[in-house]
């Protein structure tokens, strides 16, 4: 059961923030964090097996004053996710070689193309 954890943490400037986020997603368990509030001192985050009490600590130490605002379950369902985007093939292709075939979910695609080059399909040689 995923569980949504939001903490207020005073936050002054930029590297505060970056840190605690750091800190937060370091965390085992925990899948997506972020900020949230008028002047962005709330860290919400959303995860599986995190121990609230123990990242708010963790906070205190690291980051400053924190304070534990709210703990529950994640209204989002499962069935409810949108699907991810599908890998599009480019419409060029140089040496011959074959498209590259779909990627499994969670991939990311940097512009390069992960496949074996084949033996002697270049025409340049």
């Amino acid at each position: 059961m995923k569980q949504k954890i939001v903490i207020k943490v005073q936050m002054a400037c930029d590297k505060c923030r970056s840190k605690a986020m750091a800190l937060v997603a370091a965390t085992g368990g925990v899948d997506s964090v972020a900020l949230a509030g008028d002047a962005r001192d709330q860290v919400v985050v959303v995860g599986d097996g995190v121990d609230s009490v123990k990242l708010t600590s963790a906070l205190r130490k690291k980051v400053g004053p924190a304070q534990l605002l709210q703990v529950g379950e994640d209204k989002k369902k499962e069935d409810d996710k949108k699907p991810a985007a599908a890998f599009t093939v480019p419409q060029y292709w140089y040496c011959n070689y074959p498209p590259p075939q779909q990627h499994p979910a969670g991939w990311y695609d940097y512009g390069y193309v992960y496949q074996s080059r084949p033996d002697n399909t270049c025409s340049i040689m």
